[in-house]
Parts: C-alpha cells; structure tokens; sequence
C-alpha cells in the first residue's frame, strides 16, 4: 500500500470521527432537552395531582354537608357489618382482632367463633 492511500484513509476516518462527534452533540443536546421536559412534566403532574385531590376533598365534604343537611339517621342497616364479617369468615379469613384478614387453615379460630356468636346472641 501506497504511503498517499493510507494518508487518505486516515484523513476519511479523522472526516467521519468528526461527523460522529457532531451526531454525538446533537443527540447530547435532545437528551438535555428532553430531560428538561421531563422534570416540568413530572412537576406539572405532581401540581395537576394536588390540584386533582383538593378539588376532589371539596367535592366529598360538599357531598357530606348535604347528606348531613338531608337525613341525619341515614346509614348501613344494624347486622350488615356482622353479616359481612360472618361472609369473610366463610371464605376462609380470620375476622378476630388477632390475625384479621389472614388465611385461616381447615380448623375453627375461637376468637373468630366468638365475635360471631356475639351477633347471635345480643
């Protein structure tokens, strides 16, 4: 190989390494960009949110001022609560203060059998 062919290809890989450079700073300059965007994006979302849960508190405290206004006796039926509870432990949850929510295994909890004879018996 001629001394001018390998002057050459130096000089088209030192062209296309400063072609590589100048993608490299416009991509590093879309980045930055759209980082910018992306932090207000966040912020306008955290601001829209709060803004989204205050209007949505006023909302329900209006909803409950005019229930107050309306029926001041209005409310769940006595025994739903207890019959909700005697429907979990069916399923198969513990409904007693210790382990309420959690699995119960193939045998009775007494602490749940008593809450639920409790109903039954007042």
């Amino acid at each position: 190989m001629k001394k001018s062919q390998i002057f050459d290809q130096v000089m088209d890989m030192k062209k296309q390494i400063g072609e590589l450079y100048e993608q490299l700073g416009e991509l590093q300059g879309n980045l930055g960009d759209l980082l910018e965007e992306n932090n207000r994006l966040k912020v306008e979302n955290h601001h829209l949110r709060n803004h989204l849960q205050l209007v949505q508190d006023e909302e329900d405290a209006s909803e409950d001022q005019a229930q107050t206004n309306q029926s001041p006796k209005k409310g769940n039926p006595p025994g739903e609560g207890y019959d909700n509870l005697a429907r979990i432990y069916e399923e198969g949850f513990h409904i007693c203060n210790l382990q309420f929510g959690s699995p119960r295994r193939d045998e009775d909890c007494i602490f749940c059998l008593e809450l639920l004879t409790k109903k039954n018996g007042s």
